[in-house]
């Protein structure tokens, strides 16, 4: 069986990183992470990364460099394989479709949010290389 890859967006404005609050009913109740989500079938990760970045931002054309990738198991789960992108460029505004918050927070502010622990081993080092 492959493995489920995930796909994390980086996206910085003004020195501040877009992070989104995840919904009351969903898995990981109103914890923290970064915008994406799940690689389809037959897609790159570039590729769901831009349709995922539609989906919950409501931009187009999301692209950028690949930061990092690890694996991660979530308890229960099988492991999966999370890859973080920095979204150099993209057409329309980021807004929210699909979280129940959606902030610009400076780099050095994130640790205070309750992330997703897959998210975790990233935003260590993400937040202090500033």
């Amino acid at each position: 069986m492959e493995m489920l890859e995930v796909v994390a967006a980086v996206l910085e404005r003004d020195a501040c990183v877009l992070i989104g609050r995840r919904q009351p009913w969903q898995s990981h109740p109103l914890q923290w992470e970064f915008p994406g989500g799940k690689v389809e079938p037959g897609e790159s990760p570039q590729q769901a990364l831009a349709r995922e970045l539609e989906e919950e931002l409501g931009i187009f054309d999301a692209a950028g460099e690949e930061l990092v990738r690890y694996q991660h198991t979530y308890p229960g789960k099988p492991p999966i394989s999370l890859i973080f992108f920095r979204v150099a460029s993209f057409r329309g505004e980021p807004r929210n479709l699909i979280f129940h918050e959606l902030r610009w927070e400076p780099r050095p502010n994130l640790p205070r949010f309750d992330f997703v622990e897959g998210d975790l081993p990233f935003l260590r080092t993400f937040a202090a290389s500033v």
